[in-house]
């Protein structure tokens, strides 16, 4: 009979990049999410209400995610440009690479 020593090591939950295709973990990566009003919004908390996609907190995988309409198909709706510019000044808060 198999007995456990010590405490249950504790879930870490794990996301994919949707530009590199990096898993890591959820608290690494940003979330993006499209609102039910159909807004795109950067979503820092993790628990804005819509569909999600996440992506790593550098410039290089934003740009390649936007320039290749990968943000798009993950939230399945197309980016007004009013979200775009939003993404777009966030986007410049990220550095090249980690």
């Amino acid at each position: 009979m198999a007995t456990r020593k010590g405490p249950r090591p504790k879930h870490i939950p794990v996301r994919t990049c949707i530009a590199c295709r990096q898993p890591q973990a959820k608290r690494q990566l940003v979330r993006v999410v499209r609102t039910v009003l159909g807004q795109v919004q950067v979503d820092l908390t993790g628990k804005k209400a819509g569909r999600g996609a996440y992506l790593c907190p550098t410039r290089a995988c934003w740009e390649l995610a936007l320039r290749k309409k990968m943000l798009e198909h993950a939230l399945q709706t197309s980016i007004s440009p009013e979200d775009r510019l939003e993404l777009d000044k966030y986007i410049e808060s990220l550095p090249e690479v980690l």
